[in-house]
């Protein structure tokens, strides 16, 4: 349970947030570019009455000094590092800011790709491991010939979707916890065609928009499903009303702010579905899940290549044609709109960074702490060095 002084720093912090979104929205045009989802809470929460980057710049000075007053220690370090990456926003909305110091203000992550030595391990890992599988040539020619007896024809996808969600809803039930909902609360899955994402969780739809313009394979919808779903998106936007409505929960997680402290997490606990579903039980899952590492590596050498050293589109976009090994050009198309954007070129790190930083936590914690720390990951936004401070 989060402290009452927690709880009441919440309620400075949600209106501030609004705030930012706002003057970036009346800024720019974009709507839903910083705040993407809005959660029901207990009372309404109304956007901080300033009229200008320079206030929101001065408050967010006032509450990271407050954080490091907060009980918990958790909430000392993520609080700290939220307001640090408000104030890398305001920042470079006021002023400009390097794609560099973007990537160290907003996420607190190096400012570096995947480099070239952990993209050639991936490789290395995909290719002995479909060569293992009875795959043969190049990696390029295996990883097709893989995605040829994977892909799931368009006609399927919906209904193989919808069976996947079902058996993450029960595997959740028995390995993790009892989901707080009727089934007939679960998600619903969409195709949609010609946007800039693999899928997105619509939670206030209760619908999983579905990039049907990539080749889909089956461990591909595998892992779409539990990242958009259960025990990703939708589980951690459950769990974080719940607590809200109930006046238990910090009223600035009823928000999902992008590019900040708490995206790598975000997406890590979503990547990491597999592993805490126990639910990577073949050689196809395993070639699935280096190929997500892999596809998060090379998304952040794309963004680094157009933002960082200043390539052209097209020179990007075959760089990345020339490394993909599947997906085809649905799946290059969609992360070039991805990170053309200016509000989520960075957030591209979010998905290499967050795995790699849930998975070894998740890994440590023994099978009787697992409920404990599944309420300390799922009740509270978590940053990486907030996230890895569970004892």
């Amino acid at each position: 349970m989060l402290s009452d002084k927690t709880i009441e720093y919440s309620k400075k912090l949600a209106p501030l947030i609004l705030a930012i979104d706002s003057l970036y929205a009346a800024e720019t045009g974009e709507i839903s570019a910083l705040v993407v989802i809005r959660l029901k809470t207990r009372d309404a929460i109304d956007p901080a009455p300033l009229s200008s980057y320079e206030q929101a710049y001065q408050a967010l000075l006032i509450l990271k000094e407050e954080a490091a007053g907060l009980p918990e220690l958790d909430r000392q370090v993520y609080y700290g590092q939220m307001c640090q990456s408000l104030i890398a926003f305001v920042t470079w909305r006021m002023k400009g800011l390097s794609f560099t110091d973007q990537l160290k203000g907003f996420l607190h992550v190096p400012a570096q790709p995947a480099s070239d030595s952990e993209l050639d391990d991936l490789r290395h890992k995909m290719r002995e491991l479909l060569t293992q599988m009875g795959y043969s040539g190049d990696l390029a020619t295996q990883c097709t010939a893989w995605e040829d007896r994977m892909k799931v024809a368009a006609d399927e996808v919906v209904e193989f979707f919808e069976t996947l969600m079902d058996e993450a809803w029960n595997r959740a039930e028995q390995l993790l916890f009892p989901i707080p909902a009727d089934r007939s609360d679960r998600m619903k899955v969409v195709p949609v065609s010609g946007i800039p994402y693999n899928a997105k969780c619509s939670y206030d739809e209760r619908k999983i928009y579905l990039n049907i313009d990539p080749v889909l394979t089956r461990p591909g919808l595998k892992h779409l499903t539990v990242h958009e779903g259960i025990p990703g998106h939708y589980l951690q936007f459950k769990m974080r009303e719940l607590s809200l409505l109930a006046g238990t929960g910090a009223v600035d997680s009823s928000l999902s702010v992008v590019n900040t402290a708490g995206s790598s997490v975000f997406e890590g606990i979503g990547d990491n579905g597999l592993r805490m579903l126990n639910w990577i039980d073949s050689d196809d899952d395993r070639v699935q899940c280096y190929m997500n590492r892999y596809r998060a590596g090379i998304g952040t050498g794309a963004a680094w290549r157009l933002h960082a050293l200043g390539w052209h589109k097209e020179k990007v976009a075959d760089w990345l044609r020339s490394q993909s090994l599947v997906g085809g050009e649905g799946w290059v198309a969609n992360r070039m709109g991805f990170i053309s954007s200016p509000s989520r070129a960075v957030l591209i790190w979010s998905y290499w960074w967050g795995e790699a930083v849930v998975a070894p936590v998740w890994e440590q914690v023994s099978s009787e702490k697992k409920s404990e720390f599944l309420r300390f990951m799922y009740d509270r936004v978590h940053s990486n060095d907030s996230l890895a401070m569970y004892q």
